[in-house]
Parts: structure tokens; sequence; C-alpha cells
């Protein structure tokens, strides 16, 4: 494959690869891709179709992803949302159908079989799961999975003013290299769901963040010329800062989501991954 193709966001394999690489790749087959959503509450996607990978990334409930090939329970394709590549069980999938017209705006709602608030819950939808409002029935929405509460929904089109406070929700969250759901994320899933919540297009990984998003900032200014909202990225890690001292991320080391001073996280972090490698601003999120 041309080193200039991401192999985490370029639909190919040896053997297959998306019809829109003809002629930029070598593939034995190129084939079109068909758009499915996820049906599950979360789908995992690995890079191999093996239950054993280590987890890759997530897809929400809702979320589309453009399907290349499905063959012993897998599906292999292209998340729409990052378009992070790699294999996720075809049971957590469903041909696309209608466009959803709302999107989860709290950290998770609770799905109940019946719009009662005494009645089970058969699981929970996370921030930015999209669904389709079928029914309503007081302070409650139907959707596919149940009923959801109806003030932690909001129309698609709708975004948080502001994408710090979203990640804010997440403090405490448990640490899941991989996780993208209020149940366990990586450090930069929380800086993706919060710019998403927000309207503004995020990348999957910290390296590809550090790349793309905002503009530089002069690493001198680490002591006192730092903002809210400003990125810090050392190799493989990214936090988000809530002032110019307090730093947000998750991280294995609290194995958690967790608030600490920048100077705490530089100190400790030094040890096993580097140096602050660049700051980022992202202007008018």
């Amino acid at each position: 494959m041309n080193k200039t193709f991401d192999p985490r966001t370029t639909p190919a394999r040896a053997d297959l690869a998306a019809d829109f690489l003809q002629g930029q790749i070598s593939a034995k087959k190129f084939v079109a891709g068909r758009r499915f959503h996820v049906q599950a509450m979360v789908a995992d996607m690995v890079a191999a179709p093996n239950e054993d990978q280590s987890l890759q990334t997530q897809l929400l409930s809702g979320e589309e992803i453009i399907v290349y090939e499905q063959k012993n329970g897998w599906a292999w394709g292209q998340a729409v949302v990052d378009g992070y590549v790699g294999y996720v069980n075809a049971d957590t999938l469903a041909l696309k159908e209608q466009e959803p017209g709302y999107r989860v705006c709290s950290l998770r709602t609770a799905v109940f079989r019946r719009p009662d608030v005494k009645a089970p819950v058969s699981g929970f939808l996370h921030c930015n799961s999209l669904v389709q409002v079928e029914a309503v029935q007081g302070n409650f929405g139907k959707v596919s999975d149940g009923w959801v509460f109806l003030g932690d929904l909001a129309p698609i089109n709708t975004v948080a003013s502001d994408w710090v406070e979203v990640a804010h929700k997440y403090l405490h969250a448990p640490y899941v290299w991989g996780g993208r759901s209020s149940f366990g994320l990586d450090c930069s899933a929380l800086v993706q769901n919060a710019l998403l919540a927000a309207g503004s297009s995020c990348p999957r990984d910290s390296d590809m963040q550090e790349a793309v998003l905002g503009e530089p900032v002069s690493l001198s200014k680490m002591d006192t010329g730092l903002l809210r909202g400003d990125l810090v990225f050392w190799p493989g890690h990214v936090g988000i800062m809530l002032d110019h001292k307090q730093f947000l991320h998750a991280n294995a080391y609290h194995m958690a989501t967790v608030i600490e001073p920048l100077t705490a996280a530089i100190s400790r972090i030094q040890k096993t991954s580097g140096s602050v490698r660049s700051i980022r601003r992202l202007l008018g999120a």
C-alpha cells in the first residue's frame, strides 16, 4: 500500500478495497460499500475478525458505517463519523433506512421497556448516540430499543454551546483503551466526543487530532499562558485545559477521567512518554 495512506482510515486490504481507491492502491478486488447503521447501543470495532482482538474504537447507536464485506458474522468497513476502518460484529448493524431525528445530549440515558420510570431498564444510550423517536408518551420517546426520557434528547442539528463543559461531564468515567462511551473511553475519545457534541468534526486518535485541530501555541506558554479548551499533546496522549492550571484527561495511570494540575501530569507523564510535544488552541470551537 502507498505509504501516504493511513491504514487506520483507508478501507483497503491486499485482497479487498473500496472502489473509490481503484487506481490509487493495489488490491485483488474493489467493491462498492453499503451503508449500515449501528442498532446496538455500542458496537466494538477491532482490527481483525477475532473476539480476542484489542479494542480499536467504538461506534455508538445510530452512527453509520460503510460496509465492504460481511463474512463469518463480521462486517468490515469504515465508520462515517471519523473514517476509522475495522471489523464489527455484523449482528450490531442494520441497513440504513431513515435518518435519525435526535441525538442524546446527556452523558447517558436509560432505555426503559415501557414509558414508565419504574419499568425495567434494558440498557443505556450514550452522549452523541443518534435515534429516531417513533412515538411520544408523557415525558418519554419511543426509540428502537425502548423508551427514553425526552429531556435527554435534542434535535439532531442542535449542538452544545460549550464543548469543554461536555468533556467535563465525563469526569470519573473509567479509562478504556479504544472506548468511546460514558462507560469507558480513552484520552482522544474524550476530546472527540466533546467536539462532536458541539458540532465540530474530530479525528479519532490523538496524533490525528494534533495534526489538524486548532492552531499551535508556543510551549513557552505552559506556565501562565494557557486558556480553557487548549489541547496539550504528548506522544500517544492528549488532554484538555480547564483553565491555565487545571487539566482534564482520561488516562491509564488513574484508570479514569480526572482533573489534576497540568504540572503534576507533566511530571508523571515525562517518565513514560516524554515531554509535551505540542499545544493546540481551538479558536471558535
